[in-house]
């Protein structure tokens, strides 16, 4: 465990203390900014919003690795909501592919080859109990983390060397050789916790309590599994700071919870709730005929966005031998029958989507062969990396739609015979063991796409089990792999990074709670993650992410499903939001409500 250092004289700097760090060059904003672009600083503050979801909560704390998938939504990191009682270190601009600017830290310095990082605290930074956050609690949280905490926390330490406190309000990070360029991005990205309230000893046992955090919300009260209440702390210390101003523009923000979609939606008609993000393209042309929206008080509004899009898909669970071979995956892979699936079920509104960066022209592979760094990456490992997908010819399995495409059933089979499958009996089977799976899904839309996928695939002699789970089970199963196929999500960005290894490399593969949903273990993954991380200029680091890309989609780890090209939201009149939408799409912290 690692000790807060006596007081150090700072070594030579390379660089100046900056308000802000992007990945790659400089950060967008100048010095003197005054507020994030997509950010109204004059947005009224006296409103009261209430959000709706789906699902359950009984735990308060986000850092722990038995109840952060069931934490109130809201409290930290929260992909929609923000940080509302726990900040990081700096704030990330969504505007910008990856940068960030000051917060808890108002400044940063590091070395050209960044294997440290000098972070200097805001002095009028302190928690919502009065006390001030200090270095020592910096330091405490990663220690904290280290030996308590859930991933990818927990592991953070292994890339550094040590901590110390280099001034009043200074700390410093040194890192080791295991570290690259984004990982001074990666701690600023950080939560800070207060030393004086969490004991390591029974930090574990805290998911209940009522939080000490830095941020611009306190929770009012809370009614596990239903509802939790925030209310704004006026005494927030960061509310005119730049990265700050237009946001948390609501007096209160109350979170409901429901069981199921159908609820959920029918509570937003009712006006229990004052925001519903659409994704259905059906019910978003079919199912707003109600008295509100032809009254005008619910309003459809559309935005779009530079950001490629999210990965949904079937990941086949690869730690269960059933899906060891590339080849099986390939060939169930060709199974899915997007064309019946999405006239059938979608009225045709989908996209089929191909790459794990979708919509991106930069980071994509699809449509562009291999570039000369990629070629170079990827050279080792050209066993990895199917040919069409290398010339950039590569396309999902498409049918004619007919939900029973022989040509594509007598593909697959020639597929699974390859990897020493054939049918007896109507069964297919490999060692006189029938090919059989259990598809694990969470709503009725994920179900009924797997129903379709079990039609199909048992014109071949497969048996595919569909099982649908109630959120608690769904997200303890996922976090165990206790599964053979799963309907997942992974978010997309204009920058990934760090969480690449989370999602995809040898090193998460085993450990629990990370997003290893597909059990990947390859060499040839690992490579391009570390080349990702550690290139210095964006077109090394863009040929990267396409390279990446090439040896994810070569790998048939999922069943990729669709895509919209928009982001839809339905809400109640009374929720405005800025004209300027940001390069990551619209942003709810810097929406407000009028009285």
């Amino acid at each position: 465990m690692l000790a807060a250092a006596a007081m150090v004289v700072s070594t030579h700097a390379i660089a100046e203390p900056m308000h802000g760090i992007a990945m790659h060059g400089q950060p967008a904003l100048p010095t003197d900014y005054t507020h994030f672009p997509y950010a109204n600083p004059d947005a009224p503050q006296d409103g009261e919003l209430t959000y709706g979801v789906r699902g359950i909560f009984d735990s308060l704390n986000p850092f722990l690795l038995k109840s952060f998938r069931n934490t109130a939504r809201g409290m930290w990191g929260d992909p929609e909501y923000g940080n509302l009682v726990y900040e990081p270190l700096m704030q990330r601009s969504r505007d910008e592919p990856f940068s960030m600017y000051g917060l808890i830290a108002e400044k940063i310095e590091t070395d050209t080859e960044r294997t440290w990082a000098e972070f200097t605290l805001n002095p009028n930074a302190h928690w919502s109990d009065g006390k001030h956050i200090t270095p020592e609690d910096v330091i405490f949280t990663f220690e904290l983390m280290t030996e308590k905490g859930r991933p990818p926390y927990n592991r953070r330490m292994d890339r550094i060397e040590k901590i110390e406190k280099t001034g009043e309000h200074k700390v410093k990070f040194t890192f080791n050789d295991k570290s690259d360029r984004e990982f001074p991005l990666i701690v600023a990205l950080s939560p800070v916790l207060p030393s004086h309230v969490f004991d390591p000893e029974t930090f574990e046992n805290t998911a209940t309590d009522m939080p000490v955090g830095s941020g611009p919300y306190l929770v009012e009260s809370v009614d596990f599994g239903n509802r939790i209440v925030y209310r704004r702390d006026p005494d927030y210390w960061g509310k005119d700071i730049p990265s700050q101003r237009g946001f948390n523009n609501y007096e209160t923000i109350t979170v409901e919870y429901f069981r199921d979609q159908t609820a959920l939606f029918e509570a937003f008609k009712k006006g229990i709730f004052d925001i519903y993000p659409e994704g259905d393209p059906v019910k978003w042309e079919t199912a707003y005929d109600f008295p509100a929206v032809k009254e005008g008080k619910v309003v459809k509004s559309v935005f779009t966005s530079g950001a490629p899009v999210s990965m949904n898909g079937f990941f086949f669970n690869t730690r269960r031998e059933k899906f060891a071979d590339p080849k099986v995956r390939e060939a169930l892979s060709m199974l899915f029958d997007f064309e019946w699936i999405n006239a059938n079920l979608f009225s045709n509104r989908y996209t089929r989507t191909g790459s794990f960066w979708q919509n991106s022209e930069e980071l994509s592979a699809l449509g562009r062969p291999a570039d000369e760094i990629e070629k170079k990456l990827l050279a080792p490992y050209m066993d990895r990396v199917q040919p069409d997908v290398m010339d950039g010819t590569y396309e999902p399995t498409k049918t004619d739609g007919s939900g029973r495409d022989r040509a594509i059933l007598r593909e697959a089979l020639k597929k699974f015979g390859e990897a020493g499958y054939s049918i007896e009996d109507g069964k297919l089977v490999k060692d006189d063991q029938q090919l059989s799976f259990e598809i694990m899904t969470s709503n009725q839309d994920e179900e009924k796409m797997a129903l379709a996928y079990q039609r199909t695939a048992s014109a071949l002699g497969i048996d595919v089990a569909v099982r649908t789970v109630d959120d608690a089970q769904f997200q303890k199963r996922r976090q165990t792999w206790d599964y053979d196929m799963t309907a997942a999500q992974l978010s997309a960005s204009l920058s990934p990074g760090a969480e690449q290894v989370w999602r995809w490399d040898t090193r998460s593969r085993d450990v629990e709670g990370t997003f290893n949903y597909a059990g990947a273990a390859d060499p040839a993954i690992d490579a391009m993650i570390d080349a990702m991380l550690n290139a210095r200029e964006r077109d090394e680091f863009a040929a990267a992410v396409r390279a990446l890309d090439r040896i994810l989609i070569s790998g048939h780890y999922v069943i990729p499903l669709y895509h919209i090209g928009e982001s839809w939201v339905a809400h109640w009149a009374k929720v405005k939001y800025p004209e300027y939408t940001p390069l990551y799409g619209y942003q709810l912290p810097v929406w407000w409500a009028e009285k």
